[in-house]
């Protein structure tokens, strides 16, 4: 998935009421940009950190920025919209290039499901049982090289996990896919820590047959992809 209109680095000044971040461009001006990330973001909001921010211009937006990435300025980078996932994984499973996936020809977005829930994906195929597909992005590292989700309390992501075990229950196949958007990261685990309650779902869920599927990507200010030639190994 490739960004629409070119991104452009800037300076973070701070982020605030979890959407809004303050930046400053490279020529100087202060700006406000859109951050669409409802997480806590730890590690990822330090003042002063390189970012790089998508301009638009939307009459219809009132903020004419959106955050996109941040710049490790080590050669890696971390995507913070939660939204990018979903965009760049639509197109790998419609090219069915996820070795898992690949037998469904059929590929549906947002349809309702569970408790007034809608499953990011669902997939169809001939002689195949329904694959109710959760997407999860991660953007938490606290050990060098180890991807963590979630990075704070998710209630939201616990009735997901049963929804998807739900699923398995009724005959379907259920699949938590994690999508690492850290270029910095070989391994992953859950945050049992921050969010004991979603360690517990998952743990309960993948014990009933939900599947687990962590996913790395390529990052950088051109866009985001999925790197299906790397399977991050849980710990």
């Amino acid at each position: 998935m490739n960004f629409p209109t070119p991104l452009i680095p800037a300076r973070l000044i701070r982020r605030y009421k979890r959407f809004l971040a303050d930046c400053t461009l490279e020529d100087g001006r202060e700006v406000t940009a859109h951050c669409a990330n409802p997480g806590s973001m730890m590690g990822l909001a330090e003042p002063g950190s390189k970012i790089w921010l998508e301009p638009n211009d939307d009459p219809k937006k009132k903020l004419k920025y959106g955050w996109r990435l941040v710049d490790h300025e080590n050669g890696h980078f971390t995507g913070v919209d939660t939204s990018v996932p979903n965009r760049a994984l639509r197109a790998t499973l419609e090219a069915r290039a996820i070795p898992e996936l690949a037998a469904y020809v059929t590929v549906r977005a947002e349809v309702k499901y569970g408790e007034k829930s809608r499953i990011d994906f669902l997939l169809s195929g001939p002689d195949l049982p329904d694959a109710y597909v959760e997407v999860k992005s991660v953007t938490l590292s606290r050990q060098p090289g180890l991807a963590e989700f979630p990075d704070s309390v998710t209630a939201r992501g616990t009735k997901h996990l049963n929804e998807l075990a739900a699923m398995v229950d009724q005959g379907h196949r259920a699949i938590m896919l994690y999508l690492v958007q850290r270029t910095d990261c070989d391994r992953f685990s859950l945050a049992a820590d921050i969010d004991p309650a979603y360690a517990a779902a998952f743990d309960a869920a993948h014990q009933n047959g939900v599947e687990r599927l962590i996913y790395a990507t390529q990052i950088s200010p051109t866009g985001v992809t999925v790197d299906t030639s790397r399977i991050l190994q849980p710990e």
